[in-house]
């Protein structure tokens, strides 16, 4: 037998055909197993760094089917966004019909993969049934005072002419066409996901199952941080400036106050200022200095001096007030107490500028030796320079100022969060209507739910102009006010695309429901997600907004569980050359090629085999070569059986011969330890490795004499269901072969028989005062002493111990005997 590409056509026409991995989400919810992996942009066709994702899912999918669950595993279309878009501004064609031509050509190479989706529940969220509730969602948020506009501080990219999020900024560029990225302020819709920063953080410990490196990049992200505000009186106004510090016990070392140049007061105190014009220019130079690179801690970090001061409230001392470019509006107030003595960033800014540094922190035994201006300390200590609080320790001095300050009203404790609100406008045209109207006389109107959708019209001129397109088409813009049926505007801009993907997991549960956007009873049977397969990339984005839509639904009672994904497994790579794959380094490799030599099966197994799935892995065409040979060596084994004509006499044997004994041995450990591979982490690759184990010992056993017809036809059945989720083409076709009838996924995944795991006999070492001087073999059943006595009888210990009586003989059960001579 050997393997072609007819045997993948045939089963795929098969699974299709016998809806093998159709679901009834109402007749099956019994023993459900929700598999999902993440759904990609259909910017392009799929190559094989693509693959690794979509044949993991798909072998935990089958693995699972065969254990008797019944597995949902759907798949859809995150099309909307910003890659689709400027593709169809390349090619010059409509982004739609970019997006459409793609879902068919990578829909067409998954089915030629032999992943195994059920593609009833399909969803594509730049349709209108998908989008429709995308704006539904905008609006329940809305409802509850969740969605909410303002103006805000932005990474604008001037080619592609849209707002960016940080993490689309690599070294000040636009991640996408590296254009150098501008700061700009602009009026944009956000989703308040600071309401949920402590829910988001508390349950992570839920996340059991999840990559610990995960769940720490989101605990980063939420950042919390406890400390005190405190309150700066501005000499000379009568204002009081907040400041958030985790370290209240150096407010005796804060030399100055640095504010983020978009800080609310910042245009009040230049009014005042000799050097307007100078700040002026400080502001504009800052707006170019992209967010993500004034993150970095080895940024250049320049300020100007505002010429006003604040008051120190613990020692009455005035100190500067500075804007700085490392000062960021999203964290605290976006003013910092600054203590160049105790903080790397302060204190380089401080040698830049001249300004004071007074240590206030002395490191425990450490000899207290005078002001140190050249170095930092951050952390903690014992205090000095500090009044009536030095000598304290850090963490008493830390509650006893706290109490202070709130006793004397000038400072209280707060918790505070790195973690900002979900910015979600686009100012580009692929993506769904922000369903809001502007009213002259009603102001910020919403669009009623009874009209929705909210149409994204086709009849675009969708090159980037700053604005987004359908500022310009006034069959959309131009609306009636639902409120006072007046002349009014809708809004323009779209929704970012991580909000199609925060609650699409739902909608395969009820993709054609057409009054509800899932029905409840029926998420609440299907979710959480049993396993979720997707990039480490996605780790912050797109894992926290799918989080905090989910807890939003249940907070409205619309579902009945707390997270959405019970198991996360995040893959690693596959690169070329030592690079990610990408058509820009010439490192691709396109799947059809392998398709058309070796068949779906060799890839699946390579992709599958070639290392740990969560570390990156380099593709080499040699190991697909080796993969494509074992499978060809496993089919003659079925060769070996279809032509076994048996011996009578060896046929009728009651008891199994040693060759039988160590095959099946080898058969029913191999499924012990592969069952253990998948239900761990799945180690795909060492499950693989044990499966051509079990070969090479078929052909041993072969080799060294009579293998009765029925133990060979219990090995090569049992080794490609164990293959059936790795390489299900074939294993379909071998079981239809052996006799079996429909599909290989209907029949139930190996058990192992303990009774052939069983050990007769064992070798073990024999040592003479601890170190290894021979082996022996011996009967399991044999008592210590007979194990003993039999060490002690072997000749190389006669040799050595001769007629000397041993102190001690330490018998180890089954590994080691020890003389102590």
């Amino acid at each position: 037998m050997e393997y072609d590409k007819t045997i993948d056509q045939k089963w795929q026409r098969y699974w299709q055909e016998h809806g093998t991995f159709t679901v009834d989400v109402k007749a099956d919810a019994e023993n459900k197993y929700y598999c999902l992996v993440m759904f990609p942009y259909p910017s392009s066709e799929l190559h094989v760094g693509h693959a690794r994702n979509y044949v993991i899912g798909d072998a935990v999918a089958r693995y699972k089917k065969m254990q008797g669950f019944n597995v949902l595993s759907p798949m859809g279309w995150d099309a909307f966004g910003l890659p689709a878009e400027n593709q169809a501004i390349k090619r010059k064609i409509h982004p739609k019909e970019w997006t459409v031509t793609n879902i068919t050509r990578i829909t067409a190479q998954l089915k030629s993969w032999g992943i195994g989706y059920d593609w009833s529940r399909e969803v594509t969220t730049c349709m209108p049934d998908y989008y429709r509730w995308t704006q539904w969602l905008f609006l329940k948020l809305y409802d509850k005072g969740l969605a909410y506009k303002k103006e805000a501080s932005v990474n604008w990219c001037p080619s592609c002419q849209t707002v960016l999020a940080n993490e689309q900024v690599v070294s000040g560029e636009c991640e996408r066409c590296s254009t150098v990225v501008e700061q700009k302020k602009l009026k944009q819709w956000f989703f308040k996901i600071t309401d949920y920063a402590e829910k988001l953080l508390d349950d992570l410990t839920l996340l059991n199952d999840w990559p610990q490196r995960v769940k720490t990049m989101q605990k980063n992200w939420i950042g919390k941080s406890q400390g005190v505000e405190i309150d700066f009186v501005i000499d000379g106004y009568n204002k009081k400036l907040k400041c958030f510090t985790t370290r209240v016990d150096t407010i005796f070392g804060a030399t100055y106050l640095a504010l983020s140049w978009d800080h609310s007061w910042v245009e009040e105190l230049m009014d005042k200022a000799p050097n307007k014009k100078e700040i002026t220019a400080f502001i504009e130079k800052i707006k170019n200095q992209p967010l993500s690179e004034r993150l970095v801690d080895n940024f250049e970090k320049e300020g100007v001096f505002t010429h006003c001061y604040a008051v120190n409230p613990m020692n009455g001392t005035k100190i500067p007030i500075w804007l700085a470019n490392y000062i960021l509006a999203g964290y605290g107030t976006g003013a910092i107490m600054c203590v160049p003595a105790h903080d790397s960033r302060d204190y380089e800014f401080a040698k830049k500028y001249n300004l004071d540094i007074v240590e206030v922190i002395r490191k425990n035994e450490e000899p207290e030796t005078g002001n140190n201006s050249n170095s930092v300390y951050e952390g903690t200590g014992t205090l000095i320079n500090s009044k009536d609080y030095s000598g304290i320790d850090s963490q008493t001095a830390k509650e006893r100022l706290a109490e202070y300050m709130e006793s004397k009203g000038i400072g209280r404790r707060a918790v505070n969060y790195k973690l900002r609100d979900w910015l979600i406008s686009r100012q580009r045209y692929w993506g769904a209507p922000i369903p809001m109207i502007y009213c002259e006389r009603c102001g910020e109107v919403p669009v009623a739910y009874d009209d929705l959708p909210v149409y994204l019209p086709e009849d675009v001129e969708f090159v980037p102009t700053g604005q987004s397109p359908l500022t310009y088409v006034d069959d959309f813009l131009k609306v009636a006010c639902p409120k006072c049926s007046q002349p009014a505007q809708r809004e323009t801009d779209t929704m970012d695309t991580f909000v199609d993907s925060s609650w699409y997991y739902l909608r395969y549960i009820s993709p054609k429901e057409e009054t509800v956007p899932f029905v409840r009873a029926d998420v609440n049977k299907w979710l959480p997600v049993d396993q979720y397969v997707g990039g480490v990339e996605h780790a912050i984005l797109h894992l926290m907004y799918s989080r905090f839509i989910n807890k939003f639904l249940r907070d409205q009672g619309l579902v009945s569980f707390s997270e959405p994904f019970k198991r996360l497994f995040t893959q690693g790579m596959i690169v070329k050359d030592g690079a990610k794959m990408s058509k820009s380094k010439g490192n691709v490799v396109a799947p059809d090629y392998i398709l058309q030599k070796y068949g779906a099966d060799t890839m699946r197994l390579y992709i599958l085999f070639m290392g740990p799935p969560e570390k990156d892995a380099e593709w080499q065409d040699s190991g697909l070569q080796g993969c494509w040979r074992f499978l060809q060596r496993s089919l003659r084994l079925v060769d070996a059986l279809l032509e076994h004509r048996g011996d009578a006499d060896q046929e009728k044997q009651a008891s199994l011969n040693q060759q039988e004994k160590s095959l099946l041995k080898k058969v029913h450990s191999t499924i012990k330890d592969i069952s253990a591979d998948l239900d761990g982490n799945f180690q795909f690759n060492t499950a693989i490795s044990r499966i051509m184990e079990l070969v090479n010992q078929a052909y041993k056993s072969l080799n060294d004499g009579y293998i009765r017809k029925d133990v060979l036809a219990q090995t090569v059945d049992v080794l490609f269901r164990l293959l059936a989720p790795f390489t299900p083409h074939l294993s379909e076709e071998v079981n239809s072969i052996l006799g079996n009838s429909g599909t290989i996924f209907k029949r139930s995944w190996p058990q192992s028989d303990e009774k052939y795991l069983k050990e007769e006999s064992v070798e073990i070492a024999i040592l003479v005062n601890g170190k290894v001087k021979a082996k022996m073999v011996i009967d399991v059943s044999l008592s210590q002493e007979a194990v003993k006595t039999k060490a002690l009888s072997v000749d190389k210990i006669q040799n050595i111990i001769r007629d000397s009586v041993p102190k001690k003989v330490i018998y180890i059960d089954k590994k080691i005997v020890n003389i102590v001579a």
